[in-house]
């Protein structure tokens, strides 16, 4: 679907369902479910088996009946792939549920932008978030790592959500950006309400928020520039023109929502499984040369996100007939647990034979902050596990997770 993002307009002819009177009449009724992925009791209480038990519960491809939107939704990693990397059949345009002013509309760049389009507004951030770029940034994170470590260590305990795992990615993307580190707390108090209020209201209005502020940062930019990933767009040319106003707001509001809190939610997620399987830990600590395959071994059993698509024409999946304009949810985590692709899928297997892990999508639209994240984990298991090898749930701990669309616990207490 080719649209214009320097003059952007609310899409026509895409339609958001919800519940039960709004399937449409090509869903075959043995196919409609109501999962309850994100809000249902069974899930929030323990989101990871929810997942793997998916396979085995649910078909695999099926129509999800809900409070926060009607959608196909596809759990095997072969289905994922061929949508993530199909966009002819699976556009991203209208990919994202954050309420929008209609007179005031933009797209969330690029993840709402197909190809070709979509490469010139990666090509602008590229050189900062590619591998070799982010290798520029390990002995800043390492520091970072160690003064957190600092703050902590001696004191036995610690919610190492408030912490650690929030301060680290978080701090890292405020330098990052070229934004504040001083109105962290602010900042991540927005993204809360955006991604896991689960009010549309609360989320119109965060939303608001964050753009009234981002308008004025990305101006400050513009007059005064620097070498963060704000000012780059803010600045950015397209064959010898300017960026649009619209084009550097939707760019810059994305990469807001999108760098507050998934690594995050990883690190917590990643952090409760090693309170509780100090053996493995003790794996981990004991081969630091395999620190890579860790890293994307845990990444792929904690995997935190979803990925969400129209559908650009109609087709057909696995017998299910597709129509044009029906939304369709990749579940990325259940894809991680396919046994068709993972045998013993539950099993963490810090030597299984790589495979791609969809912890970050694929495809052109594969996450700019992917490399970083690695990096993140990379170096916090590292540090950590250095100076903190033994350590576990405080005790009477019972993890709970907060329903959204980005899944991780709130709050991880630890003792050492």
């Amino acid at each position: 679907m080719r649209i214009d993002p320097a003059n952007p307009v609310p899409p026509t002819g895409i339609v958001r369902r919800f519940g039960m009177d709004q399937v449409p009449d090509h869903v075959p009724p043995e196919l409609i479910r109501s999962a309850g992925i994100i809000y249902s009791p069974e899930f929030l209480g323990d989101p990871y088996k929810f997942f793997a038990d998916m396979h085995e519960k649910f078909p695999p491809v099926f129509y999800d009946v809900g409070p926060f939107g009607n959608a196909w939704v596809m759990t095997k990693h072969e289905d994922a792939l061929f949508a993530l990397r199909h966009a002819e059949y699976f556009s991203n345009e209208d990919a994202t549920p954050f309420p929008r002013d209609p007179e005031n509309w933009f797209y969330f760049i690029p993840i709402e932008i197909d190809p070709p389009d979509h490469r010139k507004y990666r090509n602008i951030v590229d050189g900062i978030v590619s591998p070799q770029g982010v290798l520029k940034l390990e002995d800043r994170i390492r520091a970072l790592a160690n003064e957190l470590i600092d703050d902590l260590i001696d004191k036995g305990e610690c919610d190492f959500d408030e912490a650690f795992g929030r301060p680290l990615p978080v701090l890292v993307f405020l330098d990052l950006m070229g934004l504040p580190r001083d109105m962290c707390d602010t900042f991540v108090s927005w993204a809360m309400a955006l991604l896991h209020s689960n009010d549309r209201q609360i989320m119109g209005d965060t939303l608001k928020t964050i753009c009234d502020y981002l308008s004025i940062a990305i101006a400050e930019k513009q007059a005064n520039p620097d070498d963060g990933l704000v000012s780059r767009i803010a600045n950015a040319e397209f064959e010898g023109k300017p960026i649009s106003e619209r084009e550097a707001h939707g760019f810059v509001v994305f990469l807001f929502i999108a760098g507050l809190d998934t690594v995050f939610a990883t690190l917590n997620n990643m952090w409760v499984w090693l309170a509780e399987n100090p053996e493995r830990r003790q794996e981990i600590i004991d081969n630091p040369d395999n620190i890579n395959a860790q890293v994307e071994e845990l990444l792929r059993v904690r995997s935190v996100t979803f990925s969400g698509r129209t559908v650009a024409q109609d087709i057909e999946i696995r017998g299910v007939k597709l129509k044009k304009g029906d939304k369709v949810t990749s579940i990325l985590p259940a894809c991680n647990f396919d046994p068709d692709v993972f045998p013993n899928p539950t099993e963490v297997d810090f030597s299984r034979p790589k495979k791609i892990i969809l912890a970050f999508t694929v495809g052109v639209h594969s996450c700019m902050g992917a490399h970083l994240a690695r990096l993140e984990i990379k170096i916090a298991l590292q540090e950590w596990l250095r100076r903190i090898p033994d350590f576990k749930l405080k005790p009477g701990t019972k993890i709970e997770y907060r329903p959204g669309g980005v899944i991780g616990p709130e709050h991880v207490p630890l003792v050492w």
